[in-house]
């Protein structure tokens, strides 16, 4: 049981969880789960950590859809700071307590604010990770933003 699908569970949301064998060859661990699930990739969100004006302390958390990439530029319109960029993985390892590639937005040993791509809101559900390779979790995106205290943005490209 990962930190992720504790926080659900102890939320008493609908959720549900997703197996598979990960590849370790994957180029792309979201897409991976798409293809392997059958799902949309439009409906399958990737969790990216970006720090605020390249300070490893002032981190966010980013979830976008596994087929786009993250528009800093825009991300850093809805953080209100003047520049984003990618935090490195240690940083981002260190304060999720995730590795990269199982990344999950829900149970992270930091707080961190969540932003949500707003194309999420098209769907019932989506999948993000639920805190390791080759475990997806579905939930609903308002249940997601709940739990993560989140909002939404147009962040995506």
């Amino acid at each position: 049981m990962t930190p992720a699908i504790e926080t659900a569970k102890k939320a008493n949301i609908a959720f549900r969880v997703h197996e598979y064998r990960h590849d370790p060859t994957a180029k792309s661990y979201g897409e991976e789960a798409a293809n392997v699930l059958g799902i949309s990739h439009d409906r399958v969100f990737k969790t990216l950590i970006a720090a605020a004006d390249g300070r490893p302390t002032q981190l966010a958390v980013a979830v976008i859809p596994v087929a786009k990439r993250l528009d800093l530029k825009a991300l850093a319109a809805a953080m209100g700071v003047k520049r984003m960029d990618m935090a490195n993985e240690a940083d981002a390892e260190r304060a999720t307590g995730y590795v990269v590639g199982g990344i999950s937005p829900l149970g992270q040993r930091k707080r961190l604010p969540l932003l949500l791509d707003e194309s999420a809101l098209a769907y019932e559900t989506i999948y993000v990770s639920a805190g390791k390779r080759g475990l997806e979790i579905e939930l609903a995106p308002g249940d997601l933003l709940t739990l993560g205290n989140g909002k939404t943005a147009s962040i995506a490209r």
